[in-house]
């Protein structure tokens, strides 16, 4: 169940999203950390520093959803590739392994998606490891498709890695 309380979103009682915080940015990457130690959420090796994810990320689009006090999952909007036109951004989302199956990433993406076309935004776009089925489940609910598939895009482990390529184009901005 979900519901508004004032600038932050309530799930079931027991988590809320609300705006990411400086101060969140150690739990934010011990999330990203345990994202990497799967081996499906991203070709990324390890998580990058403050400053570098600060520069690459939109600061408007920024959540993190907390329960009992403690950060279990974030979800943001990173800038595109630069030929890319304002209107467009690329999504992440990431929950702590023992707050994943409750509903958690959901509340997450639909914040981000719901976010976004207030602020203008028109297409977000998400990378998903191919194999990384919770995350493709996750972002088909919330309205992407799949439009491609970049073959042997990077190694991991020694071995090469697709990625799938999908967006969500907004039925209320830019139609």
């Amino acid at each position: 169940m979900l519901r508004r309380v004032g600038s932050t979103l309530r799930l079931a009682r027991t988590a809320l999203v609300r705006a990411m915080r400086t101060d969140d940015w150690p739990a934010v990457r011990a999330i990203y950390a345990l994202g990497i130690a799967t081996r499906v959420a991203t070709l990324e090796q390890k998580p990058p520093s403050w400053r570098e994810w600060d520069a690459s990320h939109l600061p408007d689009h920024r959540w993190v959803a907390e329960a009992d006090g403690r950060v279990v999952g974030w979800a943001a909007l990173a800038y595109p590739h630069r030929t890319i036109p304002p209107g467009v951004a690329e999504s992440s989302v990431y929950v702590h392994p023992r707050s994943q199956r409750r509903g958690i990433g959901t509340v997450l993406l639909r914040h981000l998606v719901e976010r976004s076309e207030a602020a203008g935004l028109w297409t977000l776009e998400a990378r998903i490891v191919e194999g990384n089925v919770a995350s493709l489940r996750l972002h088909v609910r919330c309205g992407f498709r799949v439009v491609g598939t970049r073959d042997r895009i990077g190694r991991l482990d020694g071995a090469w890695r697709n990625v799938l390529l999908l967006e969500r184009r907004s039925t209320r901005v830019g139609a």
